[in-house]
């Protein structure tokens, strides 16, 4: 199975924009991001072209201006992301992650009863 690409957090952001926009250009991905970020439209530019190198993102040409659009899908990356995250920190151990939610506090009662709903359904289909 191919590994997913791990996403930083920059990179992150700009797909997020990316993502909701559907496409967008590199100054519109910069104007999204200067708030919170701060970062030059040539720091945007440059991760731009790199998420295209890793197949992240892909461009098409408007006059002299690359409009950039998803490659991957949203799901796609949080599923790789967190498979990474709980081999990492729980050694794979997925319920280990769950536990460590609940026992932390992170999980509130109707997160529970959400997630049970969640379970049940999912014992529902695995039966059939």
């Amino acid at each position: 199975m191919k590994r997913k690409r791990q996403l930083g957090d920059l990179q992150l952001a700009i797909m997020r924009v990316l993502w909701e926009r559907g496409e967008a250009p590199a100054i519109e991905v910069h104007r999204a991001l200067f708030e919170e970020r701060g970062l030059a439209v040539t720091t945007i530019k440059t991760m731009l072209r790199k998420l295209e190198e890793y197949g992240c993102v892909e461009h098409r040409t408007n006059g002299r201006q690359f409009i950039y659009r998803p490659a991957i899908a949203e799901a796609d990356v949080r599923q790789g992301m967190v498979a990474e995250f709980v081999q990492r920190l729980f050694s794979g151990d997925s319920a280990a992650l769950v536990n460590h939610l609940v026992r932390s506090g992170e999980i509130d009662a109707e997160d529970l009863e959400d997630l049970r709903e969640i379970v049940s359904r999912k014992r529902k289909r695995g039966t059939k």
